[in-house]
């Protein structure tokens, strides 16, 4: 294997990494890597051999991505399959993680401290012991709802980010670089 394979398989096993932080599979990091590293459209079938996961497995993943908006379907004249391609904006690449993850996520999370909250606040059944705990199992419980809540705020704003402001961004970080 020559340094531009080593490179190459190096760069996907770090998007698999990455993709398993944020809570996805490492295979669809593995896809998005061997896609986004690829200068020409991909078939199921191309993802499959250089992957090495299943054709199902493939398949699943290219849906997850393709509603992330990570990668896109080409068509390709005179073929039957479906290609791929990736998104090389990172800006709308984080917009449709974000999007994707933020609500479910954030709305599950808020929704369970929430009811720990109310069941706490609503509590008859407590020791004495108990019951003296219930200040501080509420102050702390407030503040991962506001924190949450906080968190949710910062991920809409950052959804709401029009493409000039984007660009903004994109500049200004490109900008720190040089």
């Amino acid at each position: 294997m020559n340094s531009l394979e080593r490179a190459k398989d190096n760069t996907i096993q770090g998007l698999s990494h990455i993709s398993n932080f944020w809570g996805f599979s490492k295979g669809m990091g593995a896809i998005f890597g061997v896609v986004y590293l690829s200068p020409t459209a991909l078939s199921l079938d191309e993802l499959v051999e250089r992957v090495g996961i299943t054709k199902g497995a493939v398949s699943t993943n290219v849906r997850m991505l393709e509603r992330l908006g990570l990668v896109h379907k080409k068509v390709v004249i005179g073929e039957r399959k479906d290609y791929y391609t990736a998104e090389t904006d990172f800006w709308k690449a984080l917009k449709g993680i974000l999007r994707e993850r933020e609500k479910s996520e954030f709305d599950r999370a808020l929704r369970t401290v929430s009811d720990s909250l109310t069941m706490i606040e609503t509590a008859t059944d407590l020791t004495p012991e108990e019951t003296a705990q219930v200040a501080f199992y509420q102050q702390r419980l407030k503040g991962l709802v506001d924190f949450f809540k906080l968190l949710d705020n910062i991920v809409a704003t950052v959804l709401a980010l029009d493409a000039m402001r984007i660009n903004m961004l994109d500049m200004f970080f490109k900008k720190d670089e040089a």
